[in-house]
């Protein structure tokens, strides 16, 4: 049973974490609070994949005070060696006397065993305290971890009506300056960014983060089956760029070689019709630690990944208008047979944004 103060330093610790909401891909958000007495002597949060955790930078906040302190953690202190030492063993040298994580570990090096290593030590450890919290803020790792592919968040503007662009695919802007300024803070905190070749056809779209305060670029992921992109396309400008096609680059070697001049990395992915495969893409994402893929597409590549169960969550801008039974639509979708075959969705959040309605919903089977 967690006491209000056990609730009150947990929150605390989730807000740190989430300073790290930008910058610590591949590795999970943890902030981590210590008590001592009532009171906190140290505090800290994970800030970029390969520096210092949480624990240690809380750890060296507290110095001495640590000892004999609690300790309020978001994540499942980790127990094995990566690009850091275990966090785990720096907990028991300090000489804390408790630990209470919000929840455990799923990368399968730790997965219950850094709280096991710690309770042997003879620290007092207890696990669950705002579990569903820790995990929204994690939403990508735990995806990652546990079913190989990152959390999908499909971004769509639309009209009241439904409707992205007009028929002649012109789309800029339906939505105000205020939605689309927090478009790019979701585009900031995903690993990566997808669009297809329709989309790079009518929008010719950076796919960067701008006007966050950001100093990393998400992987710009552009799923192309024929390797059609003109290599004067702005997302070929600067940054990571993975091509993702249907046919071996080999038969297209000039074009490939003039794309990987420019710095872009082409895969195979061929699928049934010439395709790309997009489960097979995002296992290779998941292998490449991407934990949250944030996708702006069109109605065909957005609809095929919905189809295919793909989609966990949608994060929708509607405009105040109107554009008519012409425009184009959200999602290219087979027709259904019955009502029974609709695609059930969960609402998260609707609120103003600017003067734009935004809708968070889930899938689902992404409710959690």
């Amino acid at each position: 049973m967690f006491a209000a103060a056990d609730h009150e330093f947990m929150a605390r610790a989730l807000r740190l974490a989430a300073r790290g909401l930008y910058s610590t891909t591949p590795n999970p958000r943890v902030g981590c609070v210590i008590v001592r007495d009532g009171a906190v002597v140290g505090e800290g949060w994970h800030r970029n994949a390969g520096e210092a955790h949480a624990e240690i930078n809380a750890l060296q906040s507290a110095g001495d005070r640590a000892r004999g302190a609690s300790v309020y953690v978001t994540l499942e202190p980790c127990c094995h060696h990566g690009r850091t030492p275990p966090c785990s063993d720096a907990l028991i040298a300090a000489g804390v006397s408790r630990v209470v994580a919000a929840l455990h570990d799923p990368n399968p090096q730790v997965a219950g065993r850094g709280l096991a290593r710690l309770a042997a030590a003879g620290i007092d450890c207890e696990c669950g305290l705002l579990e569903q919290d820790a995990r929204e803020l994690n939403v990508g790792f735990f995806s990652r971890m546990t079913r190989g592919r990152p959390w999908v968040r499909v971004k769509m503007a639309a009209s009241l009506d439904g409707k992205t662009a007009l028929e002649s695919g012109a789309s800029q802007w339906i939505t105000g300056p205020a939605a689309r300024a927090d478009g790019h803070r979701w585009r900031a905190r995903a690993c990566a960014i997808l669009t297809g070749s329709g989309t790079l056809a009518d929008d010719d779209p950076q796919l960067t983060v701008r006007g966050v305060d950001s100093a990393r670029q998400p992987l710009k992921v552009l799923v192309d089956s024929r390797l059609e992109v003109p290599l004067d396309a702005r997302l070929l400008a600067g940054g990571k760029v993975l091509i993702a096609g249907a046919i071996d680059a080999s038969t297209r070697e000039t074009k490939a070689e003039a794309l990987r001049a420019l710095g872009a990395e082409i895969v195979s992915l061929p699928a049934a019709g010439g395709r790309v495969d997009l489960p097979a893409l995002l296992a290779e994402l998941g292998r490449r630690g991407i934990n949250e893929l944030h996708v702006e597409a069109g109605a065909r590549l957005s609809g095929a990944l919905l189809a295919a169960g793909l989609v966990d969550e949608l994060l929708l801008y509607l405009a105040p208008c109107l554009l008519g039974d012409a425009a184009r639509g959200l999602f290219a979708l087979p027709a259904l047979e019955s009502l029974e075959s609709k695609h059930a969705l969960t609402m998260r959040d609707v609120r103003l944004v600017g003067s734009d309605l935004r809708l968070i919903a889930r899938l689902g089977s992404a409710r959690r």
